[in-house]
């Protein structure tokens, strides 16, 4: 928590020894599970984590590359894709529910680069000249 507060985050990704992304702490949801007693100061990270669920599901990769406009669909929880019918653009798929963060990895999902929030969007956007 003490690296979230200080570096203003969010959320924190939790990779293994190789960098392989298991999961995300969310520093607000840790924070509750204190505060209720689910969690205690001492436990292991495992504890408080929630993993990525990676079967049978497909991942919409976010780069450095990612238009903002895919990111905010993104976060409203469209999946972004080619338009189909000779038509030109990209074709937006309703996903579920909205997503609160996004990972930013390299283009081969190699490295953890980052992670992006909705709110992190919306500031950018505010202070970008029109």
């Amino acid at each position: 928590m003490l690296s979230a507060f200080e570096r203003d985050f969010t959320h924190l990704t939790v990779v293994d020894a190789h960098r392989a992304l298991l999961g995300y702490i969310s520093i607000p949801h840790l924070q509750e599970q204190l505060q209720q007693g689910k969690v205690r100061p001492e436990d292991h990270l495992h504890v408080a984590m929630t993993r990525f669920k990676r079967k049978g599901r497909k991942y919409t990769v976010i780069t450095m590359d990612t238009p903002l406009e895919d990111l905010e669909a993104f976060f409203q929880g469209y999946q972004i894709g080619e338009a189909t019918d000779g038509e030109k653009g990209k074709e937006l798929e309703r996903r579920g529910e909205k997503q609160d963060f996004a990972v930013i990895t390299d283009e081969k999902r190699r490295f953890v680069l980052g992670v992006a929030t909705a709110s992190d969007l919306e500031e950018f956007a505010k202070r970008r000249p029109a």
